[in-house]
């Protein structure tokens, strides 16, 4: 039984796996954090965030020096599942924590 918990990613709780839910493709265990099994993105700032202003004097991109963007994607079918912004050298977050027992003893599984 599939149980979606955001717009790209699902929770199968028969086999208790992380999925997208573009394609179906299992990406991690779902007591584990879903990111281990997305391809991983590290977008550069000015690609992100083109220069609005004239010159290289001010911008309003963030500071590379202080901030980068990840990106998670699906690796079967490469649907964008996550991003966020994070300081130079921070491990990725472990966002999303559910009791997998709770969900499933509520669905019947």
């Amino acid at each position: 039984m599939k149980v979606r918990i955001t717009e790209y990613l699902d929770i199968e709780l028969s086999t208790e796996q992380w999925q997208c839910s573009r394609c179906g493709h299992a990406l991690a265990p779902a007591r584990s954090n879903y990111k281990t099994g997305c391809l991983v993105a590290e977008v550069p700032m000015r690609e992100a965030h083109p220069p609005l202003t004239q010159g290289e004097a001010f911008s309003f991109s963030p500071d590379p020096d202080y901030c980068r963007l990840v990106e998670f994607y699906c690796p079967d079918c490469g649907t964008l599942i996550e991003n966020e912004y994070l300081p130079p050298g921070h491990p990725l977050t472990h966002d999303i924590e559910l009791d997998i027992d709770a969900l499933k003893a509520r669905r019947g599984c």
